[in-house]
């Protein structure tokens, strides 16, 4: 694998760059297309997850409706819940919409195709000459070559 750093050509194995240090352990990962999602959370932090799931979509809205009842708890059992019980729902209607949007997006996830890690060139045997062009049908060798036969003495006709 080469180095995104200095382009110089290090083990596939190699976790660090051989002529300038660079870390090099997610580039094997990247080219076959296996990174680790990062999510970011509350405050910046990045938040492991995996790929969107329906199961985790649909355990979200769970527990969104989970406030809800919760809400109506607290509306009709808690001594002083008829001041603030409503406003149980915001976070309800905020977890619900976040396991709907996971739903939706665990239904539009595409696995992706793996790749080859490195496209090798084609292997050309040098004993071999290419296949002969005809003249008619072969370009110029040069821009100048049809232009400048026009000044050649040999080739005017009087």
């Amino acid at each position: 694998m080469y180095c995104p750093n200095c382009a110089s050509q290090n083990n596939d194995d190699a976790k660090f760059c051989r002529a300038c240090g660079a870390n090099l352990s997610l580039i094997s990962q990247a080219l076959t297309g296996q990174l680790p999602e990062v999510r970011r959370g509350k405050r910046g932090k990045p938040e492991h997850k995996g790929p969107p799931s329906f199961a985790n979509g649909m355990a979200t809205i769970i527990g969104g409706l989970g406030f809800i009842l919760a809400a109506f708890g607290v509306l009709y059992f808690a001594p002083a819940g008829r001041l603030w019980w409503f406003w149980m729902f915001i976070p309800a209607f905020g977890t619900i919409g976040k396991g709907v949007a996971e739903c939706l997006s665990a239904k539009q996830l595409v696995p992706p195709t793996a790749r080859p890690a490195q496209m090798a060139p084609p292997a050309l045997n040098t004993n071999q000459l290419p296949p002969r062009i005809p003249p008619e049908l072969a370009p110029p060798a040069s821009v100048t070559e049809s232009t400048t036969k026009l000044f050649d003495e040999s080739n005017r006709q009087n």
